[in-house]
């Protein structure tokens, strides 16, 4: 698709407030109209009705008006005009949590795929959750170990959905301990930025390529580009990984990053840039 997207991000670790008192999920509320439609889409969950409803309510409870659910579980309905027509007419998209895989291997390639990527580079919003957040990377986490350290074979990787490019993201970062598998993954793939969102914490990824951090916890950053060495080409399977000038910021609310020159940034109300902060 060319040209540059004009849309928003909206990318959660997981287990986010759902009264929205820490800005993430009424963002939704805040960003679309009362006639825009917001898409609940349950394809990464096993309970669609269940957590599709669920959400529905929690949306409403914050003010928007117009809602849908779509549980996309196969190919075949996933390339069904009908339900293109219906992600088409959406000005906002939430992707559940679940299993980052079953997204991307029942969406990836789909008519209903090109559609929500036409809705982010029209100027919509995407949001996801947990799983909904991991398919929004260029390179996606699979599979892991939680509260390992970092070692050859800590994960498996695959291709996500590439809305931001350029990037691994990791969900429920530090309660599950998961430093160690991103920091393997950027080893891995030095020129992609290792993104780790906490729980009840997001990123707001704005069209000028920068994001600020919403919620009540931390997002970890891990930079490759400044990598002395390592030895990940040299290991065997489970040893342990050495890697010298790697790059690491931990950025809380009121901060941001730049995604383009990798600069941190203190922001003022509402996401606007206040100067930056450069590597040293």
């Amino acid at each position: 698709m060319e040209g540059q997207a004009k849309g928003y991000l909206i990318i959660i670790g997981g287990a986010e407030d759902k009264t929205g008192k820490n800005g993430i999920l009424n963002q939704a509320h805040e960003m679309l109209s009362d006639k825009d439609i917001l898409t609940i889409i349950t394809t990464a969950t096993e309970k669609p009705q269940e957590v599709g409803e669920n959400y529905k309510q929690d949306f409403a409870k914050m003010g928007v008006k117009n809602i849908q659910v779509l549980d996309i579980n196969t190919r075949d309905i996933a390339n069904s005009p009908e339900i293109c027509e219906q992600i088409k007419k959406s000005k906002g998209i939430f992707m559940t949590g679940g299993d980052q895989l079953r997204v991307t291997s029942i969406l990836g390639g789909t008519a209903a795929y090109e559609e929500l990527k036409q809705v982010y580079f029209n100027g919509g919003i995407i949001m996801g959750t947990s799983a909904g957040a991991s398919v929004m990377s260029s390179t996606m986490v699979v599979q892991g170990e939680d509260n390992e350290p970092a070692k050859k074979c800590t994960l498996k990787m695959a291709p996500g959905f590439r809305l931001l490019e350029n990037s691994i993201i990791d969900q429920h970062f530090d309660q599950r301990g998961r430093f160690g598998r991103l920091l393997c993954g950027v080893a891995e793939n030095p020129e992609v930025l290792g993104i780790g969102i906490d729980e009840d914490t997001a990123i707001k990824v704005y069209p000028d390529n920068h994001f600020e951090i919403i919620g009540t916890n931390t997002v970890t950053i891990i930079d490759g580009t400044s990598i002395k060495s390592s030895n990940v080409s040299e290991l065997a399977p489970n040893e342990m990984l050495a890697i010298i000038g790697v790059t690491v910021h931990t950025l809380p609310k009121g901060y941001g990053f730049n995604l383009l020159s990798r600069e941190v940034m203190r922001l003022k109300n509402g996401g606007k840039k206040d100067g930056s902060t450069r590597n040293n």
